[in-house]
């Protein structure tokens, strides 16, 4: 990397530099250490406005960018404002794609993005993409251009199969890290994994969870045997037990463990390789997988589970039992992810085991299945509360929820910074008083002073996008669905809270009015998406004449919803 202090001894008559170093108050190699030590992007960005010499030191120093929206900011504009960029994360379509809520071909393609990086950063090592369009031919380009490629991370991304994945793992030698995570992979066949060379060993990371075919079981063995700083392993459910067992054995330095189907006809000498596995592997703390588990097999992970930090269920449908006594062996655990099949009564096994607990994810298991029987209520919700008072994160899927029981819970736990509530019935008023839950996020954003990532659901009138404005003063991001009156609501929200940067609003009464109140908000903002409202294409018109840059910097879905713009650049690096 070119150094700042560098490149102005080379042009120590140019005006700039004079300016610059009469300005200065540091000597630009104690300036260059100084910004070493800043990790946070924020921070980074923060400092680069004091003033023009420590703009361009942190131009010239920066090694790594986060772009929250890929189209904020052209390639050549990140090009030449950081020319020695060796780690990019990248973020494209917005969170309601998930869901299946954004239009096929809607946009968010890396290959324009590959071609320059080819160009201008021959030397990127790092590459993490989130809800982009990933092509084989972007795949097979990444691994032939960059000779010190390391790292890719690819989730919730799309267009790609096996075919790529094998691409990378034949070309790129000194790769330390790959994480395909939560992707629409076409998957063609498991021959991919055995495209890494025999003399490769460099391995640190590998996740491929969520991939369907099965793998060459041989060759991930002799992977794993050759990979001695091998720390994160994460398979799909196509592995067995007994293979699960002999990766173990020759990765017993693991610290992360995503395991295949847990369910397995074991003879009792494999349950005790399994359980003396399992003891062995003395540092993971995260474990997730668990396909298919039964109570029967859960036993062998007891003895794993004493320095655990993080368990991730999301794939495990557990009884309430049998999580009650899992967590019985977790008693350092900080992040737990279950699904609804719990019910409230494995919820209170949480609030009994897990005083730690900052982090809480519940997802449904049939989201689909309007009929269910089974899931969790705000009687869970409670017990967690009272017993987890260091809850700080929680998204939590249910059918009922009542107003009393969410004003107690951040009573109990008032240091929520994201708090997503999904109430999974549109419109569901609280169903003990048939009132809606406007009272419920009211005590949410007035008690919880430090939130930053909301998500409202229920039946909503504008009270609680009133109660929104006044008193979330520090929150970046809210979601919206199926909810509001009229367009005062989303004038409360644009004109209260200041810090405001993503915007993701569905199916909600909003119109013009509410659309045009925001002209002087949308300059800080990342991203604003609006869809199923009641916009006109006079309005957005109007907001594209108002705001050029948002104008210049296109829209793909325009013509299929009634707004989608993406930011200016005045906030898109990080």
């Amino acid at each position: 990397m070119e150094s700042y202090s560098k490149r102005k001894r080379e042009c120590p008559s140019s005006p700039e530099s004079t300016q610059l170093s009469s300005s200065s108050t540091f000597p630009d190699e104690v300036l260059e250490r100084v910004l070493a030590l800043l990790t946070s992007h924020k921070d980074r960005s923060s400092v680069s406005l004091v003033c023009k010499n420590w703009y361009h030191a942190e131009q010239w120093s920066r090694t790594r960018v986060f772009i929250g929206n890929c189209y904020s900011v052209s390639p050549e504009i990140l090009a030449r404002r950081f020319p020695n960029i060796r780690c990019v994360t990248l973020k494209g379509k917005p969170r309601f794609s998930d869901f299946n809520l954004v239009p096929h071909n809607w946009g968010a393609d890396i290959h324009a993005w590959l071609v320059a990086f080819a160009n201008n950063y021959p030397f990127l090592e790092e590459l993490r993409l989130k809800r982009m369009t990933v092509n084989d031919e972007s795949l097979e380009f990444l691994a032939l251009n960059f000779p010190n490629f390391k790292v890719l991370s690819l989730l919730s991304c799309d267009g790609f199969s096996t075919d790529g994945l094998a691409a990378i793992t034949t070309h790129c030698k000194n790769l330390t890290e790959l994480d395909i995570h939560e992707n629409g992979v076409e998957d063609r066949s498991g021959n991919w994994l055995s495209c890494f060379p025999e003399s490769f060993t460099s391995l640190e990371v590998l996740n491929y969870a969520n991939l369907g075919s099965e793998v060459n079981f041989d060759a991930l063995e002799r992977l794993v045997s050759r990979c001695k700083s091998l720390k994160v392993l994460k398979v799909n459910k196509s592995i067995s037990l007994e293979q699960l067992q002999r990766l173990l054995v020759r990765a017993p330095q693991l610290v992360e463990l995503g395991t295949g189907t847990f369910m397995q006809e074991l003879t009792p000498r494999q349950c005790v390789e399994l359980e003396s596995a399992f003891n062995n592997c003395k540092n993971i703390h995260t474990l997730s997988g668990l396909w298919e588990a039964t109570v029967l097999y859960l036993p062998a992970l007891y003895p794993a589970c004493s320095n655990l930090t993080f368990l991730n269920l999301s794939y495990a449908a557990l009884q309430s039992g049998e999580l009650a006594k899992l967590l019985a062996h977790c008693p350092r655990l900080q992040r737990l992810w279950v699904l609804d099949t719990v019910e409230d009564k494995g919820l209170e096994a949480v609030g009994s085991n897990c005083p730690l607990l900052e982090e809480l994810r519940v997802f449904p298991a049939d989201p689909f299945d309007e009929e269910i029987i089974h899931g969790v209520t705000e009687a869970g919700f409670l017990a967690v509360s009272f017993g987890c008072r260091r809850l700080h994160y929680v998204l939590y899927f249910c059918r009922q929820m009542t107003n009393a029981a969410v004003a107690t819970i951040v009573q109990n736990c008032p240091d929520f910074t994201h708090f997503r509530l999904c109430i999974m019935n549109p419109r569901q008023p609280d169903y003990l008083t048939d009132e809606p839950m406007d009272e419920a996020f009211g005590a949410v954003v007035r008690t919880c002073t430090k939130l930053q990532r909301l998500s409202v659901s229920g039946l909503l009138t504008d009270l609680t996008f009133e109660y929104i404005g006044n008193y979330a003063k520090n929150l970046e991001v809210l979601s919206v669905a199926f909810a509001g009156s009229s367009d005062w609501g989303m004038q409360c929200v644009l004109g209260g809270c200041s810090k405001l940067r993503k915007l993701e609003i569905r199916d909600c009464p909003f119109g013009n009015l509410a659309l045009l109140s925001g002209l002087e908000k949308y300059e800080s903002m990342r991203s604003l998406w609006m869809s199923a409202c009641k916009l006109t294409m006079s309005g957005c018109r109007h907001l594209a004449r108002e705001m050029p840059s948002w104008a210049k910097n296109g829209c793909p879905s325009f013509r299929t919803h009634p707004l989608n713009f993406r930011n200016n650049r005045s906030h898109c690096f990080a």
